[in-house]
């Protein structure tokens, strides 16, 4: 997210950070940070420095009809506190929530110590330590919030990770795909009768900065106490659509994907890891589908004859369900040499 130049920050933002003992009664001046669709981003000047505050937007910004409730960045905060509990570091630190404004305000990380992980693997920068490392904290995060089923009485989410993640995105497919709609409505049932961890719902690269200590996850506004299979799928289908932004990098984001899984899978203590990979990888061309034909349609898969590449193996993945993510990862390298 890149901000614009200082000027007075809404006055939402203002009454909250004053409400929050953030800033004092003077004018409340920040820069707006762009890249979000669900929200209104802010880096904001305080007393004791920079600020991130968001508020999340009853539609978001995409073309398709879409909305969510906008408590959900109450739930973010919670996430942000349990992912930090379970490694430290590993999401921005919580300054406070204004339940009523709907403003959520962190500590700011700035761009010259992290990295945004998006635009370094649309560079070709796609490190298997870095994506091992990704899956390490998500897989911490997972067997530390599965190790304490208390905390799933604080995120009752589930109408709004159905909204949010499960109809826009393999709903709305089903409805392009009538002959693969049996098959896309019961992945969703699967994902909704499994709650057993806390989910993040956006595990994507343009949502994880790479900093000093390792990567920093962003933006869980879908935070869900449910199944963990749906971040690792999420993410690493984001490696396999990455290959058409930057076909020469397609062998490093393959063998990143291997990283992830493998550094993911090895920290999954709460089940057999055979059967939340299995999950995951019935999942995972559902969700690759979506990206072409769902309602948030990646924005750098343009050319019809791509989109088809997607099709053809998300349609046959579908059809004939793998249970091993290498397989998937398998599959569609091999569409990509056709």
């Amino acid at each position: 997210m890149v901000a614009t130049g200082d000027v007075a920050v809404p006055a939402e933002f203002a009454q909250a950070l004053r409400e929050l003992g953030l800033a004092g009664a003077g004018p409340v001046t920040g820069a707006p940070l762009t890249g979000g669709v669900s929200s209104d981003i802010w880096r904001i000047d305080t007393p004791q420095g920079p600020v991130c505050a968001k508020r999340a937007l009853a539609k978001l910004r995409v073309t398709a009809d879409w909305r969510a409730p906008v408590e959900r960045n109450l739930y973010e905060a919670r996430w942000m506190q349990v992912a930090n509990a379970a490694q430290p570091g590993c999401a921005p630190q919580l300054l406070g929530q204004h339940p009523g404004l709907g403003v959520l305000v962190m500590s700011y990380m700035a761009p010259a110590d992290y990295a945004l992980w998006k635009p370094m693997l649309q560079a070709g920068r796609a490190d298997a330590a870095t994506a091992a490392a990704v899956g390490t904290a998500l897989g911490r995060i997972h067997a530390w919030s599965a190790a304490r089923p208390e905390l799933a009485a604080q995120f009752a989410t589930d109408s709004i990770f159905f909204d949010i993640r499960l109809e826009p995105y393999l709903l709305a497919t089903a409805r392009r795909h009538p002959d693969l709609a049996p098959v896309l409505e019961q992945r969703v049932a699967v994902t909704r009768a499994r709650t057993v961890a806390l989910v993040h719902g956006d595990v994507s690269p343009k949502n994880i900065l790479i900093g000093p200590q390792g990567p920093v996850f962003l933006d869980a506004e879908c935070a869900w106490w449910g199944d963990p299979a749906f971040d690792i799928a999420f993410c690493l289908n984001h490696l396999l659509l990455k290959c058409l932004w930057n076909p020469s990098a397609a062998p490093a984001l393959r063998n990143a994907f291997e990283a992830l899984a493998t550094a993911y899978l090895q920290r999954v203590d709460w089940e057999p890891r055979v059967a939340l990979e299995e999950r995951a990888a019935a999942l995972l061309p559902g969700l690759l589908l979506a990206r072409v034909d769902g309602k948030s349609p990646v924005e750098y898969v343009t050319a019809e004859a791509q989109r088809q590449q997607v099709r053809r193996t998300a349609r046959a993945l579908l059809l004939r369900p793998v249970d091993r993510l290498s397989l998937v990862n398998a599959a569609w390298h091999e569409e990509l040499a056709r």
